[in-house]
């Protein structure tokens, strides 16, 4: 396939393997004090983020195409509440949301992105729906980042250009 080709379905599943990686990359420089860390009451771990990721991806990817997205026995406030889970339960349960959403948008076809489904009883096209979760994944997986980089300090090994590289990055790129 030519970059002119175009495929919504495998450039949605890029991106969302790109921002997978992105919190696993971030959340790997940590342990479990830091997964669980916050910079004050109100604000939520990483631990925390990741129970509200699984939660919207088990509840909006299963059962995708059929039923609303919303699902009556999702608890969405008891995301919210930290009960201090170890690293390893929190690696899991990301990566098991993620296989959630994998295993609901490899089967689908280029047909299927003007299909209509629901989410909280309101309309979205199969396309719209899935722009609306990169959307929102990305937004979450950016606070596991921040969180983990205020964690690490000066420890912290970026996941991008580090600062003050960015020249060294472009020469790299021209000779690749």
């Amino acid at each position: 396939m030519s970059k002119t080709d175009i495929n919504p379905l495998g450039s949605a599943i890029q991106i969302f393997k790109q921002y997978q990686k992105l919190g696993l990359d971030a959340m790997n420089q940590l342990d479990t004090d830091g997964i669980n860390w916050s910079p004050e009451p109100e604000s939520n771990s990483i631990a925390v983020i990741v129970k509200h990721l699984h939660g919207n991806m088990k509840s909006r990817w299963t059962d995708f195409l059929i039923t609303d997205g919303e699902k009556p026995w999702r608890e969405r406030d008891a995301e919210f509440v930290s009960d201090k889970p170890s690293k390893e339960f929190v690696l899991n349960q990301y990566n098991e949301g993620w296989d959630i959403l994998y295993n609901a948008l490899r089967p689908l076809v280029q047909t299927d992105l003007s299909k209509i489904i629901t989410i909280r009883t309101e309309e979205h096209s199969v396309l719209e729906a899935i722009n609306r979760q990169i959307a929102h994944y990305s937004y979450h997986v950016g606070q596991i980042v921040y969180l983990a980089k205020a964690v690490q300090s000066e420890s912290w090994k970026s996941l991008s250009i580090p600062k003050n590289k960015s020249g060294e990055f472009n020469k790299e790129m021209k000779h690749l």
